[in-house]
């Protein structure tokens, strides 16, 4: 349109640096691509220092989602989180399992996880929970735990304190990570998940020797594994597991997928230990679960759910011996 007598030319608006990495992403099919590792976390970093606009922020979290989860982009992604939260080794200090708890599953009672992880912790293991069960229909971790007369970390710093004195301790996303924490709640106005779900479950804060990982679809355990190796863990025990957490289930039969940097990934099948059509209890037992006043498939999944971590772990050679082991570690624990 021809410019009226007197109009200003106006200046385009310079482009914003973050949007290289929307327009990489979104171009369009046969154009756009994954993020690279580095891409990745200079694209997250640039997020979590408040560099971004909002809306950039919404289509950056959506087309990662709608491309589909890439191991080298979310290992870059991770880098970015932990290095933004201050994860990593705390000197002295010895952490055995990494354990993630984001599950969000619809027909969940309680956390029995949260009771095999404590168990385990009065075993002599120390295990570092951390998560966010804000989308949960169950009871959320926190809640289990004021109902046990425990509460979660207040930081890193408590966290390590927590370990050293008791075995366990759980940190909340919100308290580890506050800007990670606000990207995962976007999934409330945005309605769908978005990749940083994984990249919160892959965290591991303290470079744990070992962790247990719970995922719902069943294509995310060899992007979860694959991003680890990339990462460098040491060792990652993966599972379908309740809800998506890592809880294996005494009712059927489990198959596990374990790396370890030490040889060849494998799959083991863990038998179901009740088979079975019935539900654990309600969320108000978990406290009387511990207490041993209620059993059945409640406690099932407890023993379950420590048999696992302990194959995580390496502490057993066979399923039947982890099986065997998680029986006599629960028939050890002390009152909380």
């Amino acid at each position: 349109m021809p410019r009226e007598p007197g109009m200003a030319v106006a200046e385009a608006d310079a482009e914003h640096p973050f949007a290289v990495f929307i327009r990489t992403l979104g171009r369009g099919p046969g154009r756009s691509r994954a993020l690279t590792r580095e891409e990745a976390r200079t694209a997250l970093s640039m997020v979590l220092q408040g560099q971004v606009d909002p809306h950039q922020v919404g289509a950056f979290l959506m087309l990662l989602r709608y491309r589909g989860e890439d191991p080298d982009e979310i290992a870059g992604l991770v880098e970015a989180a932990r290095a933004a939260a201050g994860c990593g080794a705390v000197a002295g200090l010895r952490v055995d399992l990494d354990w993630p708890s984001y599950g969000a599953g619809r027909t969940r009672t309680a956390p029995w996880f949260l009771l095999a992880a404590l168990a385990l912790a009065q075993a002599g293991y120390r295990i570092l929970m951390h998560g966010s069960n804000e989308f949960s229909s169950g009871l959320p971790v926190p809640e289990a735990l004021a109902r046990l007369g425990l509460h979660p970390a207040e930081g890193r710093a408590d966290a390590a304190h927590r370990l050293e004195a008791t075995g366990f301790a759980y940190l909340p996303l919100k308290t580890l990570s506050p800007e990670l924490d606000r990207l995962l709640r976007l999934r409330g106005l945005l309605g769908l998940r978005s990749p940083i779900n994984t990249v919160a479950r892959l965290l591991d804060p303290f470079d744990a020797q070992a962790g247990v990982d719970g995922v719902f679809h069943p294509p995310y355990i060899a992007l979860h594994l694959a991003t680890a190796e990339r990462l460098g863990r040491r060792r990652l025990l993966v599972v379908k597991g309740g809800g998506g957490e890592a809880e294996r289930t005494p009712l059927k039969p489990v198959t596990a997928h374990l790396l370890d940097q030490t040889r060849e990934p494998c799959e083991v099948t863990l038998p179901a230990t009740c088979p079975g059509e019935a539900r654990p209890g309600a969320a108000e037992d978990i406290l009387a679960v511990w207490r041993g006043e209620v059993g059945g498939v409640a406690l099932a999944t407890v023993l379950a759910t420590v048999s696992l971590a302990l194959l995580s772990l390496d502490a057993t050679a066979t399923p039947a011996q982890a099986d065997e082991r998680a029986a006599e570690i629960w028939r050890q624990r002390k009152s909380i």
